[in-house]
């Protein structure tokens, strides 16, 4: 479903401020995969994510996704392949409109239908019935600006937004780092229900060695913008959070020295 082919990013290239953010990195996703990917800040997470969401042009490398090389695709021309989910909260959805109405504008992502939303009933039941899932109560606010919900109540919308038209490509970036447990759990649970029901590819970044290990079927430790390591499923059931910490710091230290 998504595959990364020797992906070379520098930022600053040629400059005393050069920093290689990916160097060689390549990753392969099959059809249902969940991969979350791990590492130190500066470790290239971000930057693969925005690669592969277009907003960022590699050095070198491709990006294939479904089969169609996006790598020259623009962010926009992606949108029917890719769904996103950010850390910030206000990011993702439109403050101004309704509840209602940013669903009905996810539903039509990557279509050619303009910006005329005609909001039917069938459409409302299914919105509200999706809200309602989450337990937030927000199937009784669907009129209510999006500017008015709290950052988690919002989070919890972009992922139903990035999800109600199932994409190709589910790309999650630390989407639950800045909401508190509860609502963490909430939008984590959700994203699992997403991924399983619709059999959605996915790729999660975090810095949260616990949920690398608890979701997904791969995980995926990067370093200095390069793949230090990569477990299976199988693999992955044999690992601790201790020996994942240990991994880690072993491998920096190594890449320190060389």
């Amino acid at each position: 479903m998504m595959e990364a082919r020797a992906l070379n990013k520098a930022f600053h290239a040629g400059t005393p401020n050069e920093r290689i953010a990916l160097s060689n990195v390549s990753l392969h996703l099959a059809l249902g995969d969940f991969a979350v990917v791990i590492g130190g800040n500066g470790a290239g997470k971000s930057t693969l994510l925005n690669v592969i969401a277009g907003e960022v042009q590699v050095d070198s490398g491709n990006v294939v996704i479904d089969g169609m090389d996006v790598t020259h695709v623009p962010t926009y021309r992606r949108a029917a392949k890719i769904a996103r989910v950010f850390q910030d909260p206000l990011v993702g959805t439109a403050g101004s409109m309704t509840i209602e109405e940013n669903l009905a504008l996810a539903e039509r992502r990557g279509g050619r239908n303009g910006l005329r939303l005609g909001l039917s009933g069938t459409a409302r039941k299914r919105y509200r019935d999706r809200l309602a899932s989450l337990g937030l109560g927000l199937e009784n606010r669907m009129n209510q600006k999006v500017e008015l919900l709290s950052g988690g109540q919002r989070q919890s919308l972009a992922l139903l937004m990035a999800v109600i038209k199932p994409p190709k490509l589910l790309l999650l970036d630390e989407h639950t780092a800045a909401l508190d447990p509860k609502t963490a759990d909430i939008v984590m649970r959700a994203t699992i229900e997403a991924v399983e029901r619709d059999r959605l590819t996915a790729l999660l970044v975090t810095h949260n060695m616990q949920h690398a290990l608890a979701h997904g079927n791969r995980v995926v430790m990067m370093s200095e913008g390069r793949v230090v390591f990569e477990a299976n499923a199988d693999e992955k059931a044999r690992l601790t959070v201790e020996g994942l910490m240990r991994r880690f710091h072993v491998t920096s230290d190594r890449m320190l020295l060389s």
